[in-house]
């Protein structure tokens, strides 16, 4: 089948949350068996606080517990994680960034920096080009 929706696998990734300090925001380990790409999908509200930073950054590793989980490297991302990361002024944003490398296991962290407000956020993975299709 050559439509999308028999061929993508959306996965929660961050539940929707407000973020009112730096403590980071981790993912769902996400795992790829059956898929060879990933994209990340993250949504922003109205950020509360004037000087804050967001940080993305994107792990691999073939444990299912990421114990080995390393920073993915720059050829097997779609896009950058400069490009993903936001700041206050990121109010009712998407921002994107995919995996395309060859490991199991996947994670989104975003990390904040300078923040003391309110910073909703959550994000969503959908994985494509499934190995069987179509997919549940």
């Amino acid at each position: 089948m050559k439509d999308l929706h028999n061929n993508i696998k959306l996965s929660r990734a961050i539940s929707p949350a407000v973020i009112t300090d730096n403590t980071a925001a981790v993912s769902q380990i996400i795992d790829m068996q059956g898929f060879n790409t990933l994209e990340f999908g993250i949504l922003t509200g109205t950020l509360a606080d004037a000087d804050a930073t967001f940080t993305t950054l994107v792990e691999e590793g073939d444990a299912s517990d990421l114990s080995d989980a390393a920073a993915v490297a720059d050829a097997n991302l779609l896009g950058t994680e400069a490009d993903a990361s936001f700041t206050f002024a990121n109010d009712d944003v998407v921002k994107k960034i995919g995996y395309n490398g060859s490991k199991r296991y996947v994670r989104l962290t975003i990390t904040p920096a300078g923040n003391t407000g309110n910073a909703p956020i959550a994000a969503v993975a959908l994985q494509s080009q499934a190995a069987d299709a179509p997919v549940a």
